[in-house]
């Protein structure tokens, strides 16, 4: 299922462009267009879930697949090693800003989390 409105589904459906890092099955991988450290990517499932909440709704196996992709691109970006945050914003209060499920990875230097 995907929201016609949602910016991360439309990304999915190539309608808009995104530097995509990771792309298969079940999971999409991009970097953020308002980085907040020197690697921050989103990591993404590709069916429409507006949050932490429902994730239960994924197909088999695609909530795990979200955190196996988050440590390949921390290896790939070069993060890895030295340390990255792997966050999930859930709702308004812990900062959700686009409501489709995504996890922030995000290293290249001391990440403060606030």
């Amino acid at each position: 299922m995907s929201d016609d409105g949602c910016v991360f589904c439309k990304i999915v459906r190539g309608e808009m462009e995104a530097k995509v890092v990771r792309d298969e099955d079940g999971v999409l991988a991009f970097h953020d267009i308002d980085g907040r450290a020197p690697v921050h990517v989103l990591v993404i499932p590709k069916e429409h879930v507006s949050s932490l909440a429902e994730i239960g709704r994924l197909p088999d196996g695609v909530a795990k697949r979200l955190f196996e992709v988050a440590q390949e691109v921390a290896e790939e970006e070069g993060v890895a090693e030295s340390g990255y945050a792997f966050r999930i914003n859930n709702g308004p209060d812990a900062g959700q800003e686009v409501f489709h499920l995504h996890a922030h990875v995000m290293g290249g230097e001391r990440v403060r989390m606030p």
